[in-house]
C-alpha cells in the first residue's frame, strides 16, 4: 500500500531514494572501517573548536557535505526525462545540499556534545553511525534532488 500523499511518479523516486540511502550507507560504513581502524577507540565528539583528535561526527560532516553534492550533482546530470537546466538551478541546489548536510550534522554534533558530553566508541559502532549518517544524507538528498530537478506538468487550462 503507498502512501496517499505520493502520485506514482512519487512512488518511484521514494524507492530510488531508499535504494540510494542502502547502497551509500553500507559502501561509506566499510569505508570508514577500514579508514579508521588506526584511530580506536574513538570519541564521537570533543569538547573544543580545534583538535587533533578524530572524531565520529568530525568524520562525518565531510563526508556528509561532499556526499551532498556529488549525488547533487549525480542525480541532476543522470536524471530522464524533462529536467531543469544545470546552471544555474542545479549549481545552486549543489551547493545548498552541501550546505543543508553540513549544518545538520554539525548541528546534530554540537546538541550531542552539549547533552551527552564526549563518549568513546568502538571502531564498529563509529563504521555503523557513519554509515547511517550517509544512508540519512543519501536518501534525502536523492529524494530531493529528483523532486526538485524535474520539470513539472504544465496544467491544462
Amino acid at each position: 500500500m503507498k502512501p496517499s500523499f505520493l502520485n506514482d511518479q512519487g512512488q518511484s523516486i521514494l524507492k530510488a531514494a531508499l535504494f540510494a540511502a542502502v547502497i551509500n550507507g553500507a559502501i561509506n560504513g566499510v569505508i570508514q572501517l577500514f579508514l579508521l581502524r588506526a584511530h580506536t577507540p574513538l570519541m564521537l565528539t570533543v569538547d573544543g573548536i580545534t583538535n587533533d583528535a578524530h572524531t565520529v561526527f568530525g568524520t562525518a560532516v565531510t563526508l556528509a557535505a561532499v556526499l551532498a553534492m556529488i549525488l547533487t550533482v549525480v542525480g541532476h546530470v543522470t536524471l530522464k526525462g524533462p529536467k531543469r537546466r544545470f546552471w544555474p538551478h542545479g549549481l545552486l541546489l549543489t551547493l545548498w545540499h552541501g550546505l543543508l548536510a553540513f549544518g545538520a550534522v554539525v548541528s546534530a554534533a554540537v546538541l550531542w556534545q552539549r547533552f551527552a558530553g564526549s563518549v568513546e566508541v568502538s571502531l564498529l559502532t563509529a563504521s555503523a553511525m557513519i554509515g547511517l549518517i550517509a544512508a540519512l544524507v543519501a536518501g534525502v538528498i536523492t529524494y530531493r534532488t529528483n523532486m526538485a530537478s524535474r520539470l513539472q506538468p504544465v496544467p491544462a487550462q
